[in-house]
């Protein structure tokens, strides 16, 4: 079996990656990278870090024209700024919208692309690493164990049932990500979560509050943020 794993260079597609090597074998895994035109390009650095690290297969996509049209303020383009806000106090304010840094059904691009990778690979696998702390309350909807489902079955089928989802943090918390990572020796200090591309993290946007509260949940310190 080989495996097909959605590789940004965060934390929890890290764990996700140290996962499908556990299981499968470096040898039989590839991580796949995607450039949409994200402000935080540095994470496709820390994917190239993770992914020398473990030594295994990378491959790059470059969509950044799918998402020419959308003002999403995770993108380079818009004229929005991130939010330096919790995504639960982003969300008073949106009225259970999706969130401003809700790239425009990126998990289904991203998902559909891999599974035609994944195809050309012979990978019978692709993992990703949705959980349920960005599913909650809509903020991120392509995180949702119902879109994990759907997408799953609509693969599945699609590739003449040969392909399949993995999403192994979909019911759990990030909390529950840091420690699995944790007990693989992911190399979390090679990773990147924080959305503004500076040589530290910022600490204040939803990603960074998230990263934060998970390892002080677990009862560690994030490699990161030692010293800043």
């Amino acid at each position: 079996m080989k495996a097909l794993v959605l590789f940004s260079g965060g934390l929890d597609s890290s764990t996700c990656l140290g996962l499908a090597i556990d299981k499968y074998g470096a040898e039989n895994v590839t991580a796949l990278s995607v450039y949409y035109g994200q402000k935080h390009k540095k994470e496709l650095a820390a994917a190239e870090n993770v992914a020398q690290h473990y030594g295994v297969k990378r491959r790059v996509l470059d969509l950044t024209a799918v998402f020419a049209g959308s003002d999403c303020s995770l993108l380079a383009g818009s004229s929005e700024e991130i939010p330096k806000e919790s995504y639960a106090e982003q969300l008073t304010r949106t009225g259970g919208s999706p969130v401003t840094t809700y790239v425009p059904f990126r998990n289904g691009l991203f998902l559909s692309a891999a599974a035609s990778v994944a195809i050309a690979e012979g990978c019978g696998v692709i993992y990703y690493g949705a959980h349920s702390d960005d599913a909650a309350g809509n903020a991120y909807p392509d995180c949702s164990q119902e879109f994990n489902a759907a997408m799953n079955e609509a693969i599945y089928l699609g590739s003449g049932k040969t392909v399949r989802i993995e999403a192994p943090f979909v019911g759990l918390t990030k909390a529950d990500v840091v420690r699995i990572g944790h007990e693989l020796g992911v190399p979390f200090e090679k990773t990147w979560s924080c959305y503004e591309g500076g040589d530290a993290p910022c600490g204040k946007c939803g990603t960074c509050r998230d990263r934060a509260a998970a390892f002080a949940a677990g009862g560690l310190e994030d490699p990161l943020l030692k010293g800043v």
